[in-house]
């Protein structure tokens, strides 16, 4: 969710006047957070998770599931409730905590859809062992609680996208598809959470881009798929708005699934990770080193092999979010010369990230993205403000973005003790990771945000990946561990884990040797490097392309037999290092088994459950087609699941026979 501002919205016309304006600003306030917080030390090592769900209705008579666009009603239901508050001791409000049992109870917050719900922990979890045992039983709480105030038919399920979003009769309340915000040919605009913000942020992109998004998705081409395959659910006819014409000058391409809306991307949900650092240098260490990670993560967790009621040849969401809020002209995309824009911009603003930002050492110029786009005059002034060169080069990356809301009211004057313009363009940066500095006037430290896991369907798994990216952090940290590659090739990994099944079928760049000379028998792990042997000479003068080479996931999480250590063992080493207790080891060993049976193919990813449940289902006539009937019975088997883990035989393909 980003800055949820209250103002008067600039329309893309007048917010394109003042966007420099914006930018300068921004970049001011950022430098006052620079000077105050730079030397911010001994901040305490917190982190949080971020939860959210598809809010589902049923309709049981006539084998029917909708979405529900019930979110504010749901969101009051919890904020009113007595009970609630009188265990909070305060004004129940869905942005404060409420206590349970001496627990704090969690947060809801509103998505971009009104389909979705948002939950985070109701304060920041610590560091501890205890800590990451109570997450599983935390995630679980949160989904009673959303449920205990929905109505009897709807439940929240935690599926990436709802397999039907755009199809017909898939919303309660239903609305006819029209508005001129999105201008879709498949969803209402009412499908947005009605907050000036998303509706605003949904036009300007159409605005400024010159047309509707286009996402265009390659479909699951099956035995009896109509081929070549054309988009039966397009409307070429369509004369509604200007827009309308972009189908018949190709929008829609052959043999793809064709979307058209903002709602196709960000109406997805997401498992995300927050890391606060004792100081901004480990800040930038832990951004650094969990870069490299976030392809790799992203094919774990994959989730999203429906769109829009067709299986399709891909199995995560990344570029479909990406595509639905790119709002480059044709000019920026390199399809006319430049002369209104300032630059060509190779990607999206929702993408894989292009900076390393920390200082260290072994950063070699050969891993830096060659042809990133900045600023110029942006990192000059940030340099001037005593900014190093790499952080400067990395905002400055970030501003070459426009703000796409802008609020009149937020025009008057310069506060420099808010940070509302630079998080208007911070917060629309949409990467896989986030650097965020301290909120002004806060005790909140710098943070790392990990974002590119697909939400899983149980709670089980969601603290699983959690704890996981919670202990590979600290083994980064513990161990000085060195995960560089080129920025690039992280870039290719990402496109690498859109293929289906690429967590088992795919290799990824990755680095052979995570050790400095001086940690490498530190750890205790076997079957790792020494100096002696390691794949690159102990100077950084070597060929840069012997510090990696393509790997399984198997090979990154579990290790090769003699070379690359493996992530588990790393994790598992640090834990041997910190002398945790059995009792405690055996039930974080439950999540770590989760991810190395994922790695080794043992478990199956959602996305492969989803995709094997919709071909062996008795209605599926192998045409790529998921029927009303199909998604019914695929959300009340993903609500079985979630509810019993494989207690009951349901998903053991992806969690394996679970213990009453």
């Amino acid at each position: 969710m980003g800055l949820l501002a209250i103002g008067t919205p600039l329309d893309w016309p007048e917010a394109k006047k003042v966007a420099s304006h914006v930018r300068s600003w921004g970049i001011e306030q950022l430098l006052a957070i620079w000077r105050r917080a730079k030397g911010k030390e001994r901040d305490a090592l917190l982190w949080g998770d971020e939860v959210e769900y598809l809010v589902v209705c049923y309709d049981d008579e006539n084998r029917k599931v909708r979405l529900s666009l019930r979110q504010a009603d749901i969101l009051a239901a919890l904020a009113a409730d007595e009970k609630l508050l009188e265990q909070g001791g305060g004004v129940p409000d869905v942005q404060r905590g409420h206590v349970k049992g001496g627990e704090t109870a969690p947060v809801f917050h509103p998505e971009f859809g009104r389909f979705m719900l948002e939950a985070t922990p109701g304060k920041p979890w610590g560091i501890g062992f205890k800590d990451l045992l109570d997450v599983e039983h935390n995630m679980k709480w949160r989904r009673e609680l959303a449920k205990d105030h929905m109505d009897a038919s709807e439940y929240p399920i935690t599926l990436t996208t709802y397999p039907r979003l755009g199809t017909t009769d898939f919303t309660v309340p239903q609305y006819p598809v029209s508005g001129d915000k999105l201008r879709s040919q498949f969803v209402p605009d009412e499908i947005a959470n009605p907050h000036i913000r998303f509706p605003t942020l949904a036009a300007n992109i159409r605005s400024r881009r010159g047309r509707k998004v286009e996402l265009n998705v390659p479909v699951f081409r099956d035995e009896k798929t109509p081929w070549p395959f054309k988009d039966p659910t397009v409307n070429y006819d369509l004369h509604q708005w200007p827009e309308d014409d972009d189908v018949r000058n190709g929008a829609a391409k052959e043999n793809h699934v064709y979307m058209d809306a903002m709602a196709f991307g960000m109406g997805s949900c997401c498992l995300q990770i927050t890391f606060q650092a004792k100081n901004i240098e480990e800040g930038r260490k832990m951004y650094d080193q969990l870069n490299p990670l976030g392809p790799i993560l992203l094919a774990l967790t994959a989730a999203t092999p429906v769109y829009k009621g067709f299986l399709v040849d891909t199995d995560v969401r990344w570029n479909q979010i990406s595509r639905a809020v790119d709002d480059r002209t044709p000019e920026e995309l390199g399809e006319k010369p430049l002369k209104n824009d300032r630059w060509r911009l190779p990607k999206s603003r929702y993408a894989s990230n292009s900076t390393y930002i920390s200082q260290d050492a072994r950063l070699r110029k050969e891993y830096f993205d060659p042809n990133l786009v900045i600023d110029s005059e942006l990192k000059q002034r940030l340099l001037d403000g005593g900014m190093d060169d790499l952080l400067a080069t990395h905002f400055a990356h970030l501003f070459i973005r426009d703000p796409i809301v802008v609020f009149a009211e937020d025009l008057k004057e310069l506060d420099l003790d808010k940070a509302d313009h630079f998080e208007n363009l911070q917060s629309t940066n949409w990467q896989t990771m986030r650097f965020k500095p301290p909120p002004p006037g806060s005790d909140i430290g710098w943070r790392v945000e990990f974002r590119p896991m697909e939400i899983q369907i149980t709670d089980f798994e969601n603290a699983a990946f959690s704890v996981f990216m919670v202990l590979i952090t600290r083994a980064i940290l513990s161990f000085d561990l060195n995960f560089y590659i080129p920025i690039t090739k992280v870039s290719d990994n990402m496109e690498t884990t859109h293929i289906r099944d690429a967590v088992s079928s795919q290799k990824f760049w990755f680095r052979k040797n995570p050790f400095s000379p001086c940690h490498a028998r530190a750890t205790g792990v076997s079957g790792t490097a020494s100096p002696a042997t390691a794949s690159r000479p102990t100077t950084p003068l070597g060929p840069v392309e012997d510090e990696y080479e393509l790997m399984t996931i198997n090979e990154v999480i579990n290790g090769q037999e003699d070379g690359f250590p493996g992530l588990i063992p790393l994790v598992e080493s640090y834990l041997n290092s910190m002398n945790v207790d059995v009792e405690t080891r055996c039930e974080l060993a439950r999540y770590l088994d989760l991810i190395r049976k994922r790695a080794d193919g043992t478990y199956w990813t959602a996305a492969k459950w989803i995709r094997h449940f919709i071909q062996n289902h008795p209605e599926y006539k192998k045409d790529s087609v998921v029927s009303e009937g199909i998604n019914y019975d695929l959300l009340k088997a993903v609500e079985t699941i979630t509810k019993n883990e494989g207690r009951d035989g349901a998903g053991v393909e992806m969690l394996g026979k679970r213990r009453q």
